[in-house]
């Protein structure tokens, strides 16, 4: 099985990547499936992320077969 991991609004238009997916081997956190997906890009500040649709930080176990998402803080008005 993989990671399923998505980039959402700005990031994905900044990255340059909608989705990827990575085998799970080494992949133990959020941040180490941000590194590996954006080839250890800076994060933007605030960035969020989630697991499986539920809000996580970036040191949030990650296993085989979850979806990581990340996206900028959503504003509204």
């Amino acid at each position: 099985m993989t990671i399923s991991v998505k980039f959402f609004a700005s990031l994905r238009e900044k990255l340059g990547i909608d989705e990827k997916q990575l085998a799970p081997a080494g992949l133990e956190t959020v941040q180490a499936v941000w590194n590996k997906a954006t080839d250890n890009a800076k994060q933007p500040p605030n960035l969020l992320s989630a697991v499986n649709m539920e809000y996580v930080d970036f040191n949030h176990p990650v296993k085989d077969g979850d979806e990581v998402a990340f996206f900028p803080p959503v504003t509204g008005g």
